[in-house]
């Protein structure tokens, strides 16, 4: 069974430090329990899910947005420029990235910063970049070709640009930073992998150590990845529980009230390396992962993982608007 993720490969008894998050607006329940005599009255935008996928859409008509290629330049732009019409205060974070083979690649983070007065803060982030070899194809002649990376990277930011979108028309009365991390998905190829865990991820570990404000923390930290496919499942991740428990019963918490409780399930799942390691690690920012994981599949992933049918036909805006949904909603309910 393969079940090692680009950036998500299995791993144990690598953690130090425990971290927990702190909540201070509700009281944690198990997922399941009705919490509405528990949970603040706020206001929470909608989720439209139709612009998420408009935007995962225009993310893929790029072509696949590999690092040092004309498509992930376009799609670095329009995306800052996406992000200029809701917030004034973005940051592109520029970085030459040593790759595994020794590549170096024209890395490029980008930052959307609402309310950047405010001391409390939470961070959003996904991974922009698509995977340049479509190592886990079941055609061996298409294992060189680059993946469209619809739903590995381009869902995560789709539904960021969404979350984006509402904040700029509805203040979400705390501070927010959304963080889109280039340069996760050009770790080994399939038959290197687990020589190098740290091959994956090279934008995040760049800006956990070099983050866009010095000194930066947040509450808590969300990475979405992989969050529009058809019948996705969202499993209480190891690295997630270990290392910020709190935040992931309380995101499946909102889950459940929501209705979401067939995406989100309560089941545990082995550790991940993901982008939310290296924020965990290295700023103490207690980071879950929403990731469409399942260590029982054959793969782990969805189907189309790291194959070139990683394309919008595989996109669900069912997907897209539960995971967006609770997302907004943990936000908004945190203020």
């Amino acid at each position: 069974m393969n079940n090692s993720k680009p950036i998500a490969l299995l791993i144990s008894g690598f953690f130090l430090i425990a971290f927990t998050g702190c909540w201070d607006q509700t009281k944690t329940t198990k997922p399941g329990e009705n919490q509405s005599t528990e949970t603040k009255s706020v206001f929470v935008p909608e989720f439209n899910a139709d612009s998420a996928y408009s935007y995962i859409e225009r993310q893929v008509a790029f072509g696949p947005r590999v690092p040092n290629t004309a498509a992930h330049k376009a799609c670095a732009a329009w995306l800052e420029a996406s992000f200029k019409r809701f917030t004034p205060h973005v940051v592109v974070q520029r970085a030459n990235l040593r790759a595994f083979d020794g590549t170096m690649l024209d890395s490029r983070n980008i930052i959307a910063v609402f309310n950047p007065e405010i001391q409390s803060r939470v961070l959003l982030c996904a991974h922009w970049d698509s995977r340049p070899w479509a190592d886990h194809d079941p055609d061996p002649a298409n294992r060189k070709k680059p993946v469209p990376a619809a739903n590995d990277g381009g869902s995560g930011v789709g539904v960021l640009l969404e979350i984006a979108r509402q904040m700029s028309l509805h203040n979400p009365g705390l501070g927010v930073d959304i963080v889109l991390f280039d340069s996760e998905d050009y770790g080994e190829p399939q038959e290197m992998q687990g020589t190098n865990e740290d091959s994956w991820g090279l934008g995040s570990q760049y800006w956990s150590k070099n983050p866009h404000v010095p000194g930066y923390t947040a509450r808590y930290g969300i990475l979405l990845d992989m969050v529009g496919a058809s019948g996705a499942t969202f499993t209480m991740e190891g690295t997630s529980m270990h290392f910020a428990p709190d935040i992931m019963r309380r995101v499946w918490d909102v889950a459940h009230r929501l209705g979401y409780e067939e995406y989100f399930l309560t089941k545990k799942t082995g550790n991940l390396i993901d982008d939310h390691v290296y924020v965990n690690q290295n700023l103490r920012i207690p980071t879950i992962d929403i990731i469409d994981y399942d260590q029982d599949r054959e793969k782990g992933f969805f189907d189309y993982w790291h194959t070139i049918q990683d394309d919008m036909s595989n996109i669900s805006k069912e997907t897209l608007h539960a995971a967006g949904r609770t997302v907004l909603t943990v936000v908004y309910e945190s203020k």
